[in-house]
């Protein structure tokens, strides 16, 4: 068992260095945020460039975390397409990886705000929100729930460290509920101490943030805003 194992009820959760949450007990792999087509997307509608390899290195990711953990289930927490032309902007070759990863596991895309209509092009099926077990998996937090597990506001961490301050992604949980970092390549993150996502936890909220090569625990106390 993991040092950063955490509970929500009976639910005994991992979290994974690659951004992803597992949940042994249930064979069961949950990402959030995937944001595919994020680089096309700006290329077409803003003057900010972003190289478009963040599908890549997204599906890279993904494709080793199934590989290593080899789940039966893998639930998406909305937000898995930047936008609703993503499937028309992808590559065919991406589209496929796609395709295949989808089946070869049970797969939920849960609905997101970029995604209302998520890819079931791609295989797979498509809920609002799911309750599997103890848990509820929605892409937005919804404030007095609990055993929920989302994403939506892609969580980061900043740690004061020898005098300096070093951030990174992270998972932010308490004993009711946790939001996952984005999986995605090129999403950005929030601060988890703005109000947006502290106030959706107790005061004695943890995180567990993703570092290189291993994975830190910290007590929201011990945060930089």
């Amino acid at each position: 068992m993991s040092q950063h194992t955490f509970n929500l009820g009976e639910a005994s959760l991992i979290p994974d260095h690659s951004g992803a949450l597992w949940w042994p007990e249930a064979a069961t792999l949950i990402v959030a945020d995937l944001h595919l087509e994020k680089g096309s997307h700006y290329a077409q509608r803003s003057a900010q460039f972003l190289p478009p390899y963040d599908t890549a290195a997204t599906l890279d990711a993904l494709e080793r975390v199934v590989k290593q953990l080899r789940p039966d289930r893998v639930i998406a927490l909305g937000d898995s397409v930047h936008d609703t032309r993503a499937v028309e902007r992808i590559d065919a070759g991406q589209a496929a990886r796609v395709a295949e990863i989808t089946e070869t596991v049970e797969w939920i895309w849960v609905a997101g705000n970029h995604d209302p209509t998520p890819p079931v092009a791609w295989g797979g099926r498509v809920e609002q929100e799911i309750m599997i077990g103890p848990l509820t998996f929605r892409h937005e937090a919804q404030r007095g729930a609990l055993r929920e597990i989302s994403g939506h506001y892609h969580p980061k961490a900043r740690v004061p460290a020898r005098g300096a301050i070093v951030s990174g992604r992270c998972f932010a949980h308490d004993s009711k509920r946790a939001v996952l970092p984005a999986f995605g390549a090129y999403a950005g993150g929030l601060n988890v101490l703005d109000p947006a996502i502290s106030t959706l936890f107790e005061p004695d909220f943890a995180v567990v943030v993703i570092g290189k090569g291993r994975l830190f625990r910290f007590a929201a106390t011990q945060l930089a805003h």
